[in-house]
C-alpha cells in the first residue's frame, strides 16, 4: 500500500485513520486481553445466542421472542433480521470499548465485552431450556 505525504491507500482510499481507529497502541491496554475479551463475547452473544435464537425460531411452535427489537426484525426480514440487529450491537459495543481504550477509560473498555459475555451465556442457556422444554 502507497500514498502520497506518507499516507497508506488501498484502491485510492486512504486506509492509516481507519487502521489506527482499531489499534491499541498509545493505549494502556494490551491486545492478548483485548482479544481474550472479545472472543468471550464472540462465542456467548454472537455465537451461542444466535445459534440458539435460530434453532428456537426455526424449530419451536410455542415459543415467541421476547426482545421486541428482535422480534420486528425477524418478522421483518427473517434470520437475516436477527443477524443483523446482533451485529449491529455487537459493532457499537466494539467501538465503544475501542474509543474507551484510546480514552484510558477502564470501565468504558472492560463493560461492552463483559456486558455481551453474560447476556450471551444468560441467553443461550434460556434458550437451550426452552429447546429442550
Amino acid at each position: 500500500m502507497t500514498g502520497d505525504a506518507g499516507s497508506e491507500t488501498e484502491g485510492g482510499a486512504d486506509v492509516t485513520g481507519l487502521t489506527s481507529w482499531f489499534s491499541l497502541s498509545e493505549t494502556p491496554f494490551g491486545v492478548v486481553e483485548f482479544s481474550r475479551l472479545w472472543f468471550v463475547a464472540t462465542l456467548t452473544y454472537g455465537v451461542g445466542d444466535v445459534v440458539t435464537t435460530l434453532a428456537l425460531i426455526g424449530y419451536s411452535n410455542t415459543v415467541n421472542e421476547a426482545n421486541a427489537l428482535i422480534a420486528a426484525a425477524v418478522g421483518g426480514y427473517g434470520e437475516a433480521g436477527l443477524i443483523a440487529v446482533k451485529l449491529a450491537v455487537f459493532g457499537v459495543c466494539l467501538a465503544i470499548s475501542l474509543s474507551s481504550a484510546r480514552a484510558g477509560d477502564r470501565l468504558g473498555y472492560y463493560l461492552p465485552p463483559v456486558v455481551l459475555s453474560f447476556v450471551g451465556a444468560f441467553t443461550t442457556a434460556l434458550n437451550i431450556r426452552l429447546l429442550i422444554g
